[in-house]
């Protein structure tokens, strides 16, 4: 069955470049890179990005992992990663038939992105199909593993 991932990291800083050129920088947030399957669709999307904006990973006065990005007003830096979506369940390389097609995924990534940008900011963003370099500090260090499985089932 399909599911958009994110796998979201709690940063004080985080950046991505492509080439020289600084494509999005972060200072407190999240940095997210996200993966869509075959079968995932916008709404998937819109609930992941949803799950994103609220999962609570930052401390509140007690320290405890109670607040959420909106919260706090931590910026968001989106990066596309496909390997997200690798079968590594056997052998010594990675498959990777269950990830959307490029155009699909780069659609619902584009879609993401603007979604999140329309709901809140500071929005970043990696570029899609690009070998970017991605640089972060992350706190904690805090990663969580987000999946939001299509409605409307695999297909």
């Amino acid at each position: 069955m399909a599911v958009m991932i994110a796998l979201i990291q709690r940063v004080s800083q985080a950046s991505v470049r492509v080439q020289t050129e600084l494509v999005g920088d972060i200072q407190v947030g999240l940095l997210a890179l996200v993966c869509a399957e075959r079968g995932d669709a916008e709404g998937e999307a819109d609930a992941l990005l949803e799950r994103m904006l609220e999962y609570r990973v930052f401390p509140d006065d007690a320290g405890r992992m109670n607040l959420g990005l909106k919260t706090i007003r931590g910026a968001l830096l989106l990066v596309p990663q496909f390997t997200l979506a690798a079968d590594t369940s056997s052998g010594l390389r990675p498959g990777f038939s269950a990830a959307a097609p490029p155009e699909r995924a780069r659609m619902l990534f584009d879609h993401l992105v603007a979604r999140a940008r329309t709901l809140y900011s500071p929005v970043q963003a990696g570029r899609f199909g690009a070998t970017m370099q991605v640089a972060l500090v992350n706190e904690g260090p805090v990663t969580f593993w987000l999946q939001v499985r299509p409605a409307h089932g695999a297909g």
